[in-house]
């Protein structure tokens, strides 16, 4: 048996996103720095709205990803850290008091009044519980804390977020993963991950909203304190621009997120610049040798329509959960469709006051993969999860305390820089010239003005086109 408690133990970090799969071998230097050891990545196969929908085609993608970053790393796994979508899940509130008999509130006492807080709660019988997140802390009718170790007290109570996920949907991710003789030793929440990732402590403290747009779905939580106090989705993400524009430009898929990739704005065209291209030239599906020619506008008006109605759908939901005065600093958006320029000022129109920013995660450098990317918030989030020697108080998906770790520094320990190996580089390339042919087949990028653009009439646009 590894001993969890190694702040040097190496872990393998497992994202199943929507559309792309992603594994990263990690393990914390003696200088408490994350060192990446090896990355893959693979389409998501058998995976649909952050579900398994077939065990087979999963196991073999995520197998494809995790190959090739064991591949690089050439290191024992010691344990696993999976994402867990957010689709299938459902938070409870709760609470829980216990007696404090010695008068000194130890790790045991915060583990108990946890436990007795998670047996106060009516958990579905069909849901297993994965989180069970401290809100704040009372000691002897005290004020709200974060954090009662050491302190010394008769009576500690705590307000908790549970996070349950459906049990058949984890026993799917267990066997997938069991066929590529992985064992899942944590699981994380895909939205949790995220938010751990991209807010900073003065956001949790304050209170914030997180808006994760992904492939095929978009999560909402609520991060108050240390702890998220709510969590949503709804099964709308980027592929669902791509589907649009395919349909209403009857061009091939490809093609289409070639258009929304190339040339998606939601800022409007600038009028006044003469040199500006204004049309591209699209494939039509059925019959790719000729191609059809569209306005950016009529492209920009179709992709404002989708991420317009993400927005408000997200809004509706955090107004739903009657927390949305919690998020003194704002809402923050962040996955991979939050790159589309103008989204931050659409958003500010959408929310009104509250102020809005668009994050990218922490960005550990590494020689593998670029970490500096809103797509990669929730597998950068599995990491700082998984690898965090200093973790806020919270029983994780084995009920077990997550607990502080005591790094213990080695003077002579040299951490060497490890470039990409030549797979990496050879997909860059590969995925380069791909870049390059989809360029070739339209005309080259506009110039984008940043300018603030109205609510869309869409639907009158759509009439006039067709």
């Amino acid at each position: 048996m590894h001993n969890m408690k190694d702040p040097l133990n190496t872990i393998l970090a497992i994202d199943i996103g929507t559309t792309t799969i992603t594994a990263v071998v990690a393990k914390n230097d003696y200088d408490n720095k994350i060192n990446i050891l090896g990355t893959g990545t693979s389409k998501s196969e058998g995976v649909s709205k952050g579900l398994i929908t077939n065990i087979d085609l999963a196991a073999n993608a995520i197998e494809t990803a995790v190959n090739s970053a064991k591949r690089s790393s050439g290191e024992n796994i010691e344990s696993t850290i999976v994402s867990l979508s957010t689709a299938n899940t459902k938070g409870i509130r709760g609470s829980g008091s216990i007696n404090v008999p010695n008068g000194l509130i130890t790790e045991s006492e915060i583990k108990l009044s946890l436990e007795t807080a998670l047996y106060n709660t009516n958990i579905v019988p069909d849901y297993e519980v994965t989180h069970v997140l401290p809100i704040y802390f009372k000691v002897d009718d005290g004020a709200e804390i974060n954090n009662p170790l050491n302190m010394n007290g008769s009576r500690l109570e705590v307000e908790v977020y549970i996070v349950t996920a459906k049990k058949t949907v984890l026993t799917n991710i267990k066997s997938a993963l069991k066929k590529s003789n992985i064992e899942v030793s944590n699981f994380i929440l895909s939205g949790y991950a995220s938010a751990i990732s991209v807010l900073d402590h003065e956001q949790k403290n304050f209170g914030v909203g997180v808006i994760d747009i992904g492939g095929s779905t978009t999560d909402i939580s609520i991060f108050k304190g240390s702890s998220i106090i709510y969590s949503d989705f709804f099964p709308v993400g980027s592929s669902n621009i791509t589907n649009d524009l395919s349909i209403m430009l009857h061009t091939p898929k490809n093609a289409a997120e070639t258009v929304k990739n190339q040339y998606g704005t939601l800022f409007p065209l600038d009028e006044t610049n003469i040199s500006g291209i204004k049309k591209i030239k699209v494939p039509i599906i059925g019959d790719e040798e000729n191609s059809r020619e569209l306005t950016l506008d009529t492209i920009g008006t179709i992709i404002h329509a989708r991420i317009e109605e993400t927005l408000v759908l997200s809004k509706e939901k955090l107004q739903a959960s009657g927390l949305i005065e919690t998020c003194s600093a704002g809402i923050v958006i962040t996955g991979g469709i939050s790159k589309m320029p103008g989204i931050k000022e659409l958003a500010a129109e959408i929310f009104g006051n509250l102020p809005i920013k668009v994050a990218n995660p922490i960005n550990i450098k590494n020689g593998y993969m670029n970490f500096d990317d809103p797509s990669m918030a929730t597998i950068v989030g599995v990491l700082l999860y998984g690898l965090n020697t200093n973790p806020d108080f919270e029983l994780d998906s084995n009920k077990k305390l997550r607990e502080k770790i005591e790094i213990k520094k080695n003077p002579r320990m040299v951490v060497e820089e490890v470039s990409s190996d030549k797979e990496s580089i050879a997909v860059k390339e590969k995925n380069a010239s791909a870049a390059q042919k989809a360029e070739e087949t339209l005309l080259p990028k506009l110039d984008k003005k940043d300018k603030n653009r109205g609510m869309s009439k869409f639907w009158n646009k759509v009439s006039e086109w067709f």
